[in-house]
């Protein structure tokens, strides 16, 4: 019976250290969820705001400006001159109040030696320093403090003014304290429920922390001592040496205390020391409802700085959206010709980005058409000698005699020659862009390339008995006419005019070449003694593969060396074109035709 007894009580005692576990364990579950379901309201909150179909510009706006806003709110709640004012106002106050109650509670507690009748009204409108009664040689003598005389005295003091006040003695014993009074002067001694053992939830540990940093700074812990231990409040012990001392200090709730001690003395006799001290949430309910009203301002600035940013992205985010999505329909070609949105008339970057990305647009739609038309032109120009190659080489087996074969022969040779030019002529043509887009410009001494072009012309004449000479109007002999480009460049298009110019002049005339300024350009012309270049086809000859050579056997030139000069020139910043010189009038009235020229103007260095 007794081994069962025993058996059941070790149960009994299993079972209880299993409860209590599986007590602690849930204990700790719920604290954890209770962490975790607000960190998981917080992050729902933070998906759905960035969920919103605000964009990416958008919410960097509204979130700059709102941290800005916060970060200003923020140092105001921190370093907020209003506590450090409202701290040593409330010092200030406590220090006149301990002097007059101290002064009360001196002549109270020797009423007894005096044999004065104390009036409680009276000691109210005592002044800091003054007692109660007339002083004399026996109200000097030591005399201890009477907690049943001073009690009414202190409780009808201290009820008004909401502070703590506590009577230390001579050892640093607490005498009195104002929260052991309760009734007309009975002294009632409360023992302290013991410590709860139910932990501060979320919130209220969320707020004890915040008001903790707000609050905390530099200033030291407050801790309740117990009764005997007064010397161990710093303000105590000056209070004792007859030096009024105050101290500023945080509970473990980050709640301000202030405290303030004065000896309690007469005539130069410390008989104690009175301390009063603020409740806890007295200081800070007026700094909370400070800072609440700060909050609240902050809350209707950050309202109107979320309205304001909202309507700053719409000016900015909206019209980036617009150009995005026109620049998506250029890649995509959903159209023929897509027209990016025309903001030029904003003064600002969008109206710049915007004229710059229709600027881009249409250079690269004409890009694509001219390509098309290169192609086009390519295709066609190609077509035609291969269509007499073919008839010729078909036609070959067919001849009958020899000289009809040499014939057809002389056919084949002309059209693989000018297959040859004309491959040449658009494979340059076809890698100008390129090669101009992928090199730098650098200074072109203009002088200089003509004088060489000019003597390479005079020495090779190219079967054409035709001088060239070049003059420059110049401000010196040194003047170096300097033009930003590529020198190869620009020599190929300054080759090709001399070319042309000697070609369509008589043997034994000359091609004059003149450089000058006009204003901030550049000036070239060529000069030719030839038939000149007809009306009609002044704008044409810088055509793709237009010709007119009528002197010349047909496919001796491929109609490409003058619109690639103009392709260069522009490629240059500059300009090209032709005109006719006239010479005297003629029979008919008119001024004869003495000549072509070709103008070729860039911009000056």
């Amino acid at each position: 019976m007794l081994d069962r007894t025993q058996s059941d009580t070790t149960l009994n005692h299993e079972d209880t250290s299993e409860l209590l576990e599986q007590d602690r364990v849930a204990e700790e579950n719920a604290g954890e969820k209770g962490w975790r379901r607000p960190l998981g309201w917080l992050r729902r909150a933070g998906q759905f705001f960035f969920a919103l179909s605000f964009s990416s510009l958008t919410r960097r706006i509204v979130s700059l400006n709102l941290a800005g806003l916060v970060a200003l709110v923020a140092s105001i709640l921190y370093l907020s001159q209003f506590r450090a004012g409202l701290i040593d106002a409330r010092a200030q106050s406590l220090l006149v109040q301990a002097e007059i109650i101290a002064g009360a509670i001196a002549a109270s507690a020797t009423v007894e030696t005096n044999t004065i009748t104390i009036d409680p009204d009276r000691l109210l409108d005592l002044k800091p320093g003054e007692s109660y009664g007339a002083p004399d040689e026996s109200s000097g003598l030591d005399f201890p403090i009477n907690p049943e005389r001073v009690a009414p005295v202190l409780r009808r003091l201290i009820s008004p003014t909401k502070t703590r006040a506590r009577i230390y003695g001579g050892d640093g014993g607490m005498i009195l304290d104002s929260r052991s009074l309760y009734g007309r002067g009975d002294v009632m001694r409360f023992e302290l429920p013991p410590p709860s053992t139910e932990k501060p939830g979320f919130l209220e540990r969320a707020t004890i922390s915040i008001r903790t940093w707000l609050n905390r700074g530099d200033l030291p812990l407050y801790r309740e001592l117990g009764p005997e231990n007064g010397k161990g409040y710093q303000e105590i012990v000056q209070a004792l040496d007859g030096v009024k001392s105050s101290m500023v200090r945080v509970n473990d709730r980050g709640e301000v205390i202030v405290s303030v001690a004065v000896p309690v003395q007469r005539f130069r006799a410390v008989h104690g020391a009175l301390m009063l001290s603020t409740q806890g949430d007295d200081i800070d309910q007026m700094v909370t409802a400070e800072r609440l009203a700060i909050l609240k301002v902050g809350g209707v600035a950050s309202a109107v700085m979320i309205v304001l940013s909202l309507l700053l992205a719409s000016t900015i985010a909206g019209p980036v959206r617009r150009l995005a999505d026109g620049a998506e329909r250029v890649r995509r070609r959903i159209q023929t010709r897509v027209e990016i949105p025309d903001f030029t008339r904003r003064r600002d970057e969008i109206g710049h980005l915007s004229g710059a990305l229709r600027d881009m647009t249409n250079a690269l739609y004409s890009r694509i058409e001219a390509i098309e038309m290169f192609a086009a032109d390519v295709a066609h120009e190609l077509k035609n000698p291969l269509t007499s190659l073919r008839s010729a080489v078909e036609t070959l087996p067919l001849a009958r005699n020899d000289t009809s074969r040499a014939r057809l022969l002389e056919v084949i040779e002309h059209d693989v020659k000018r297959l040859d030019r004309l491959i040449s002529d658009i494979s340059d043509a076809s890698r100008l862009d390129a090669e101009l887009q992928r090199q730098d410009m650098a200074p072109v001494d203009l002088r200089r390339l003509l004088t060489t072009l000019t003597s390479v012309a005079n020495e090779t004449r190219l079967g054409h008995d035709v001088a060239v000479e070049a003059r420059f109007d110049g401000r010196g002999a040194t003047d170096t006419f300097s033009v930003p480009g590529h020198d190869s460049r620009l020599g190929q298009v300054i080759s090709n005019l001399l070319s042309n110019a000697q070609s369509f002049s008589t043997p034994g005339g000359k091609v004059r070449v003149s450089c000058r300024r006009a204003r901030s350009e550049i000036e070239i012309i060529v000069d030719d003694d030839g038939p000149g270049i007809g009306e009609d086809a002044l704008e044409r000859i810088f055509e793709r593969f237009y010709t007119d050579r009528p002197h010349q056997g047909f496919g001796q030139n491929s109609g490409l060396g003058l619109s690639i000069s103009k392709q260069i020139i522009e490629a240059h910043n500059g300009r090209i074109w032709a005109e006719n010189r006239h010479g005297p009038v003629g029979a008919d009235g008119k001024p004869t035709v003495a000549g072509a020229r070709f103008v070729v103007r860039l911009p000056a260095l």
